[in-house]
């Protein structure tokens, strides 16, 4: 029976990923300290026959080797996330994803173990070379903007991913993510559906930041797990970098429209600064649209699920009692 180790996987995307695999008969082990992730996200799984969970951090060089050590292929799927988490707690967002991501490459070097490596759409920075391509040139802001911190730590994580395959032969895979929504998606570190969704749930104002005109690309979750399985078994997709998303983009006030439409809400949209939100001098990605050709070339994938069915799922689970 494969074995699989998801690293961060009691978060949003980890969770989904850890059912997927366990309903194609893998035994799935999650290692997450839950300083994000939430043990709500796998309850379900806990007493799963093939289910293992380990609470600690990844930088446990001790714990992590036992579990490299004694699984097939590793999930790296643990960081600090979230533009809100960035902006309020920078070391530890640079810490995760460097110290972390050098643990898990370095045991996985010591056992030969594939690594599918999550990265993010964060990394193109404020470039305007629409659709973003995963060769293409980034644009990074300024270091003294806390925002880039986050980008700046996950290229970092692709740059010794890829040293390391090249170096010292570990297979790995890259997953650019971008915008991915679905059920246990948390709006706490600043992921705009579930914000906005809770919001209207309350017939609050929905909080809509600068002009509401910057676009985004939503990518329901089971569509993002399809593509991160399938790029999993693909021997072609060793020491290559794929964006995984949607490519249909809407502006953040239509979508907070449609929000309001599908909820019945009562709620009016409010537009807030960027400052009020966060801090003076915050920057933001006007668009964020990625090319999906390499992923689909590869391994056929494409996006099925559209954007109402997933903002129906997340409103499903707001109606659902505490």
């Amino acid at each position: 029976m494969p074995r699989s180790l998801i690293t961060g996987g009691a978060g949003f995307i980890g969770s989904h990923l850890a059912e997927a695999l366990l309903a194609q008969g893998q035994h799935v082990v999650i290692i997450d300290d839950l300083s994000t992730g939430r043990l709500d996200n796998i309850a379900h799984l806990i007493e799963h026959p093939h289910f293992q969970f380990v609470n600690e951090t990844i930088r446990n060089g001790s714990v992590m080797d036992q579990l490299v050590s004694e699984c097939d292929l590793i999930y790296h799927l643990a960081a600090a996330v979230g533009v809100e988490l960035i902006i309020k707690d920078p070391v530890r967002t640079i810490e995760t994803n460097l110290f972390g991501t050098e643990v898990v490459l370095s045991l996985a070097r010591r056992y030969q173990r594939k690594v599918l490596l999550a990265s993010t759409s964060e990394v193109y920075g404020k470039s305007t070379d629409l659709p973003f391509r995963e060769e293409a040139d980034r644009v990074m802001g300024a270091t003294t903007k806390s925002r880039w911190s986050y980008a700046e730590s996950k290229a970092m994580d692709e740059f010794l991913a890829l040293a390391y395959h090249q170096q010292f032969h570990v297979p790995i895979v890259i997953c650019r993510f971008f915008n991915t929504v679905g059920p246990r998606q948390t709006g706490t570190y600043g992921m705009v559906i579930p914000r906005l969704v809770k919001q209207a749930m309350a017939d609050l104002p929905l909080l809509v930041y600068g002009d509401g005109q910057q676009t985004r690309c939503f990518c329901n979750v089971t569509d993002t797990v399809r593509a991160v399985v399938g790029l999993s078994g693909e021997p072609r997709a060793v020491g290559e970098i794929f964006n995984i998303g949607s490519s249909d983009e809407i502006t953040i006030l239509q979508l907070a429209q449609r929000i309001i439409e599908r909820t019945h809400s009562q709620s009016e949209i409010k537009l807030i600064s960027y400052e009020q939100a966060y801090k003076p001098g915050f920057e933001d990605m006007r668009r964020r649209v990625p090319s999906t050709e390499k992923i689909k070339a590869t391994i056929g994938w494409q996006p099925t699920l559209s954007l109402d069915q997933t903002l129906d799922e997340v409103i499903a689970q707001f109606r659902l009692p505490a």
